[in-house]
């Protein structure tokens, strides 16, 4: 996929990370969305290292289950936090490895039709990027008592629930005034080589992006949305290093 950059106008941009890993708040409004100076422009161009998906073991673990036995019951447990403590923030992570030269996404199989992005909800008062680190730990951590290091990149994407209900949309409908969930999508640069233990109850698949793409219907509109996000601020490097051999 080629290098892609794109120059914002003033007023609008992509929530960037201060140098200590958090949202840089100074130029942002309560939604959390950037604004800069009519004369700052944002250049995007990151460069993230894609490795061969042999270079990953899976294992598994004990199954993982949601909070929320139904979908019913999830919205009420959300309506009920949101009366005690406000909207809800959640993160997820865009994790990228590449087979025969294509890039693909790891997602979360739950059955047959069901993939979401490993993530979850942030406790109250937690920072997002370290409740991701944990969330995906949690998620995908090793279980021999190594360790797991994950490196955070920047933000590619920011979807908002104006109600207590399914949709969700990458921006505010106008006549929200109090936004019920905040998910907030971070691309995370994987190691060269790692091991990951998949909960019992999930398959932890590779989908590659022209699969995705304008795929709503099988993976919803979040995933299916993350190849135009992805080509307008990374640059992939393909790096075909088989480390399968090597002792961990």
């Amino acid at each position: 996929m080629a290098s892609s950059q794109a120059t914002n106008k003033s007023g609008s941009g992509w929530p960037r990370r201060g140098s200590q890993g958090h949202a840089d708040a100074s130029n942002s409004n309560n939604n959390g969305t950037q604004k800069y100076g009519p004369n700052q422009a944002l250049t995007i161009n990151r460069t993230i290292n894609l490795y061969p998906l042999t270079n990953y073991t899976f294992g598994t673990k004990e199954p993982l289950f949601e909070k929320d036995p139904s979908v019913p019951s999830r919205f009420q447990r959300m309506r009920e936090e949101f009366d005690r403590i406000g909207m809800r923030r959640s993160v997820e992570g865009v994790l990228l490895v590449h087979e025969h030269g294509l890039p693909h996404v790891l997602l979360l199989q739950l059955g047959t039709t069901f993939f979401k992005l490993p993530g979850g909800e942030l406790n109250a008062g937690e920072d997002e990027v370290e409740g991701l680190k944990r969330l995906l730990s949690e998620t995908l951590g090793r279980q021999d008592g190594v360790k797991q290091e994950w490196i955070v990149e920047d933000t590619i994407g920011n979807w908002w629930r104006p109600n207590f209900e399914p949709p969700q949309y990458p921006y505010i409908p106008p006549h929200i005034t109090k936004p019920k969930e905040h998910k907030r999508l971070f691309l995370v640069q994987l190691h060269e080589k790692a091991l990951f233990a998949v909960p019992k109850n999930y398959k932890l698949v590779a989908a590659p992006l022209f699969e995705l793409y304008d795929n709503s219907q099988g993976y919803g509109p979040i995933i299916s949305s993350l190849p135009q996000a992805l080509c307008r601020c990374v640059s992939l490097q393909y790096l075909f290093v088989d480390y399968l051999q090597q002792d961990y």
